[in-house]
């Protein structure tokens, strides 16, 4: 018989703690949660109080034996964890919107993962990560890091590449969100199809297939691009822009909603700068919502996740999160998409590093499922893309200042040259008090 299983969530004052409490309820008669330490830090505080109470009485209503523990102590949770889940944010969304506002204003693309915004929260979230990953290496040196803090594909191959920790498995809920609406679209159960996934976090293509191994890509290609398609709407922080079906049916794959960025950045930027005059930037609006989030956690009978958390643009992740964690301890063999190291899965992309990819998830982790070259116009930009991602990790351990410019020249989303230096520049300076690296 396997003990009880203990899970440390840093970052548990989130406000989608209640989402990874539900899903460790609907799994405990085979994932046996016995310790939850909540962990966050002194500025999060309250929101831990409020998030961690509720998530007492949610155990509570279920009836199931699991201690819930709150703590700003990480090194006092960590002690002899199975698995440690990570969901922060540096700097919190104020942080966010300055990632958002100040490319806005140099007509660039201003967004939490992509373009120069993302690049400035991997250079405020990698160093924390590995601190967690050392404190985890003396402390607990047989736990997973499960982590679904964006921007998720860097924070894994930080992990894998500097931290040298091979336990680490990073999520997304796009590929998720795919699949059902997916699913929906065709009529037909999501179990009765076969779903293949590559590329890296936020770009990555898929097709599809059905029970009789039929190619189902082309099918899909042209309900959801084609003339007669409706507009669809399958994450929340992403404008409904109709894509080109000539480009899209050329591709012969289904894209990712964060393409919209790449394949269609003038009209992306015009619709973000409007929004940001209209009702602020995505930032400015999940604060508003996060602030509505905790009054409704604030109620003392309120025992179960609420309906309007999934307004906060994050579904299915900590539900995910809960499965990843479940195929490990079952060793169950579960297919999800994750971010995991290449091993060859994609020849166009460097062996050692993370990569976003259909796997079967065992008890010794992610499996990638070989998908082997993509064709030139998915193969170029995603070459870039790492490349970029590559040196955007390096800059944030070193704080080389001359290494963070060259990603952001490197990156499409970034005017290059001396507006590139300018934005950047800037943006270190918003985030001084979070980048020590870069002010030694």
């Amino acid at each position: 018989m396997k003990k009880g299983v203990k899970i440390v969530t840093i970052g548990g004052g989130s406000s989608y703690t209640p989402e990874l409490i539900e899903g460790f309820i609907k799994r405990h008669h085979e994932l046996p949660v016995s310790e939850l330490w909540l962990v966050d830090i002194e500025v999060g505080k309250e929101k831990l109080e409020i998030v961690g109470a509720m998530a007492k009485r949610m155990i509570r209503a279920a009836g199931i034996d699991c201690e819930v523990r709150l703590t700003l102590d990480r090194r006092e949770a960590l002690i002899d964890a199975d698995f440690v889940t990570t969901q922060f944010r540096v700097g919190q969304l104020d942080a966010r919107i300055k990632d958002e506002t100040i490319p806005l204003r140099y007509d660039m693309i201003g967004q939490e993962t992509n373009g120069a915004g993302g690049m400035l929260k991997a250079f405020r979230t990698i160093p924390v990560v590995l601190e967690i990953v050392e404190d985890m290496k003396e402390l607990c040196p047989q736990a997973w890091l499960i982590n679904f803090t964006n921007p998720a594909g860097m924070v894994t191959e930080a992990v894998l590449r500097y931290g040298e920790w091979e336990k680490v498995i990073g999520l997304c809920n796009v590929p998720i969100i795919a699949v059902k609406n997916e699913a929906a679209v065709l009529e037909m159960d999501e179990e009765a199809l076969f779903f293949k996934f590559a590329g890296i976090n936020h770009l990555h293509w898929h097709r599809v297939y059905g029970q009789t191994g039929d190619d189902l890509t082309e099918v899909l290609i042209d309900k959801l691009y084609g003339p007669d398609a409706k507009p669809e709407k399958l994450v929340e922080n992403i404008k409904e822009m109709r894509f080109l079906q000539e480009q899209i049916a050329q591709l012969k794959m289904l894209p990712c909603p964060y393409h919209r960025y790449y394949y269609m950045t003038d009209s992306m930027l015009r619709e973000e700068q409007e929004e940001a005059q209209k009702e602020g930037t995505r930032g400015e609006v999940v604060k508003r919502l996060e602030e509505s989030l905790f009054e409704l956690y604030k109620d003392p009978n309120l025992n179960y996740k609420p309906q309007e958390l999934e307004k906060r643009g994050g579904a299915y992740y900590s539900d995910a999160a809960c499965e990843i964690i479940n195929s490990i301890y079952n060793n169950k063999g579960t297919k999800m998409v994750v971010n995991t190291r290449n091993r060859g899965a994609i020849s166009d992309l460097p062996y050692d590093s993370a990569i976003e990819v259909t796997s079967i998830i065992t008890s010794h982790g992610a499996e990638p499922v070989q998908f082997g070259k993509f064709p030139p116009a998915q193969r170029g930009l995603l070459q870039i893309m790492k490349a970029m991602e590559e040196l955007t990790v390096e800059a944030a351990i070193t704080g080389d200042y001359a290494t963070a410019l060259q990603a952001f020249i490197l990156n499409p989303l970034v005017t290059s040259g001396d507006t590139a230096k300018a934005v950047l520049d800037e943006m270190l300076e918003a985030h001084r008090d979070y980048l020590p690296q870069f002010f030694k």
